[in-house]
């Protein structure tokens, strides 16, 4: 069995109202894919950091996510040389 270690890192930054997170994947100790996400406090609203930070994030991962998936498409596509629309991913 063969065991491999993929590292996800969160950055979150915030800048007044807003903020701003980068989810970093990092595969075998190199940078390969980077999402992002951004979440913005209406002034109306009590200011809750935490949850500026838990939207960031989540829409981060999601970006990741999609790039990760769009990523393995290409590759699957490149391989077989089937448009990857017609397999289940």
């Amino acid at each position: 069995m063969s065991t491999k270690d993929w590292t996800i890192r969160i950055r979150l930054e915030e800048q007044g109202d807003d903020t701003f997170a980068d989810a970093i994947l990092d595969i075998e100790n190199k940078t390969e894919i980077r999402g992002s996400g951004h979440s913005k406090r209406n002034p109306s609203d009590e200011s809750a950091p935490q949850i500026g930070d838990e939207l960031a994030c989540a829409r981060a991962l999601s970006d990741l996510a999609h790039q990760l998936l769009a990523k393995a498409a290409t590759d699957i596509e490149s391989r077989t040389h089937v448009p990857a629309t017609s397999l289940q991913l």
